[in-house]
């Protein structure tokens, strides 16, 4: 069984000991579950349950404050008297293969100010993503492969 239903189990079985299903209560539950499991992890094997759920809120937080970045530097763009943008349109070379992983890349930009994923190419190799300053398209290359792919690659492989 997966460690995962284990956990959303024993947070089940926190609410009815408790005798409230909120969501709150089914939250705390959920987190008193994993502190419970993390307690027992070698025997129950579930070290890489807890690494994979740290990557995951890693990407998460790098996600957050991308998101923060972009939207703070779209408002200065859009603020500022004279907008020297150069929009355009790059292919960005795909590390990920899994249909999934490109899924949440193309979600992660789309969803980040300032920039949106257009298209996949056929062989699922090249990304293509429009950004509203596209000035130096190897620079933004670079911060996607270092921030939003790296961290999708490290949470689910």
């Amino acid at each position: 069984m997966s460690l995962f239903l284990v956990n959303v189990l024993l947070a089940l079985a926190w609410a009815a000991v408790t005798g409230s299903f909120t969501f709150l209560n089914f939250a705390f539950g959920f987190v008193l579950a994993i502190f419970a499991l993390s307690l027992i992890r070698e025997q129950v094997g579930s070290v890489g349950y807890f690494s994979r759920a740290r990557r995951v809120i890693s990407l998460l937080l790098l996600f957050t404050y991308e998101l923060v970045l972009s939207a703070w530097k779209v408002a200065v763009l859009v603020m500022s008297p004279r907008m020297e943008l150069k929009p355009g349109i790059f292919a960005y070379p795909l590390k990920v293969d899994r249909d999934f992983e490109i899924t949440i890349l193309a979600s992660l930009i789309t969803l980040t100010p300032g920039t949106l994923s257009v298209d996949v190419s056929e062989d699922r190799r090249t990304l293509y993503v429009h950004a509203l300053d596209a000035s130096d398209p190897d620079a933004t290359r670079r911060d996607i492969a270092e921030g939003f792919e790296r961290k999708i690659m490290e949470a689910f492989r």
